[in-house]
């Protein structure tokens, strides 16, 4: 198939776009190239995805509607994964018209290059950070989402919203996957996983919030990937026993549906710091801290109906993913 994977250079864009091309498809990946983390980490990505006959790379901007109008009328794509966004919980709180531009008039413009140019299929990424105040665990698709705690989460809802209104209106099949702590090799380095190894390894302090009483549902990128790519696969359709007496939030009368991704196996924050220090041999010097504004406490998938839809569960072991990206970012970064 002939597949748009916006976010190309990011991490699971890049490895999305990695599993593709070796199957087969054809691959037109975008992405703008901010500088919101290091820019090198991006270009690597992405040369690990030229040297595919099958790719091509187009830095372009989502929320630019002329540039996304002309990329779809041009391309013509089969399937559309959505991955480019406004990343990060905190960065929202202190840089909000980000979120706004990107993950909202962004999304639009995707909307708009999928209903007028025939796409069998959008799936795009939305975020456990959804559930906000939420405290029922596991978490549930099939649960009320309305009380975000960032506003990136309130951008990810919006998101969901907005590609239902889409489904409804003009039949395109969309699916949205909420996304549980992913991590692995090529990881952002604003993320946990990425920040702890650094520090560690240059002996500085690593700041835990919530006194590191959070619980995570880390789920590997491979995980993600496999999980993408069975959903890409599969366009949403219809639920025909779907009633408005009793809306349930994960499906509908239109081709929408929403999955969780995520290891179904929350871990201590805490236990998640000792796997790191066992891999690295060396021992973390704590920061404690209160929980930051916007964080939940934790997180947790209910990952039924994805096993019963697509066959699929995470499965990686926390101990073989953490040993991986070590592995990766010492040779990476050349650490001996």
């Amino acid at each position: 198939m002939k597949i748009l994977v916006t976010g190309a250079a990011g991490f699971i864009g890049s490895s999305l776009s990695v599993r593709l091309l070796e199957r087969g498809d054809e691959v037109v990946g975008i992405d703008n190239l901010n500088d919101y983390y290091d820019v090198n980490l991006k270009l690597a990505r992405l040369e690990r995805l030229k040297k595919y006959a099958n790719f091509k790379f187009i830095k372009c901007e989502i929320a630019d509607r002329q540039s996304m109008e002309e990329l779809f009328t041009k391309e013509q794509f089969q399937r559309v994964m959505h991955l480019a966004a406004q990343a990060g919980v905190r960065y929202s709180i202190t840089n909000p018209h980000a979120y706004i531009d990107s993950n909202i008039v962004g999304f639009l413009n995707i909307l708009e290059g999928c209903r007028y140019n025939n796409v069998e299929h959008l799936a795009y990424a939305s975020s456990s950070s959804v559930y906000g105040a939420n405290t029922t665990m596991p978490f549930s698709t099939h649960d009320n989402v309305d009380h975000p705690v960032s506003l990136y989460a309130a951008s990810k809802k919006a998101n969901e919203l907005m590609a239902h209104t889409y489904s409804h209106l003009y039949n395109l099949p969309t699916t949205g996957l909420r996304f549980f702590t992913v991590y692995g090799p090529w990881g952002r380095p604003d993320m946990s996983l990425f920040m702890f190894t650094r520090n560690i390894i240059e002996g500085k302090p690593i700041d835990v919030f919530n006194n590191g009483n959070h619980r995570r549902d880390f789920t590997y990128v491979d995980d993600i990937v496999e999980g993408v790519i069975r959903v890409i696969d599969k366009p949403a359709q219809g639920d025909p026993n779907w009633s408005g007496n009793n809306p349930d939030s994960a499906s509908s009368h239109a081709p929408y549906r929403v999955y969780n991704i995520g290891n179904n196996n929350p871990v201590h924050l805490l236990t998640f710091i000792e796997t790191l220090e066992k891999c690295l041999g060396r021992s973390a010097i704590k920061n404690m801290l209160p929980l930051q504004a916007g964080d939940v406490p934790d997180t947790y998938a209910d990952v039924s109906d994805l096993v019963a839809d697509l066959g699929y569960k995470p499965a990686t072991l926390l101990e073989d993913g953490i040993k991986n990206f070590v592995e990766w970012y010492k040779k990476f970064y050349r650490i001996n």
